[in-house]
């Protein structure tokens, strides 16, 4: 039965996925926090840090939380549930997409997604840094990672190594 939820949530959530796996991180800690109660907040976050330090595309959690719920079967169950759909979509999207190159409403569209994703990257970044209640030292330390990456050229993988420092001596 666990296998059919996973497979069923996580296909449910892969339409959603079209700003990139981050817009949905909020409903899916949601989901496996506190609805299925499949994990901690604080295990979450983990499986997702080292989803994000590991070379490969960001859907790595996917397959992280599966293994954590079902073990290998788990894994693959999220990992393809999640891209099966939303690739499909993709696929039959794009062609429509190219279709209508010349018309006017695919800017219009094209001007209305760019806040949309931006909003919800802006919840996913909210709901990593706060996994139990709100706490000041992590506020800081996203606020200091997200400084370092607009205000500089330093490699990404350095700020988060930096981050998770920071979290090591703050908390």
């Amino acid at each position: 039965m666990t296998l059919i939820e996973l497979g069923l949530y996580f296909a449910l959530l892969s339409p959603l996925t079209f700003g990139g796996l981050g817009s949905v991180i909020p409903d899916m800690q949601r989901y496996v926090v506190d609805v299925k109660g499949w994990m901690a907040p604080g295990d979450f976050m983990q499986l997702f840090a080292v989803a994000q330090t590991a070379p490969g595309p960001n859907v790595l959690v996917t397959s992280l939380i599966g293994y954590r719920v079902a073990g290998v079967a788990g894994s693959v169950v999220a990992l393809l549930a999640l891209c099966v759909p939303a690739a499909a979509l993709t696929w039959a999207v794009a062609a429509l997409w190219e279709r209508c190159r010349e018309s006017p409403w695919r800017r219009v569209v094209q001007r209305a997604l760019a806040p949309i994703v931006v909003g919800l990257m802006l919840a996913a970044g909210y709901s990593i840094a706060t996994p139990h209640t709100p706490d000041w030292r992590l506020w800081a330390i996203a606020l200091a990672t997200a400084g370092g990456m607009l205000t500089t050229r330093v490699n990404t993988v350095w700020l988060l190594a930096g981050g998770a420092l920071l979290g090591g001596v703050l908390l």
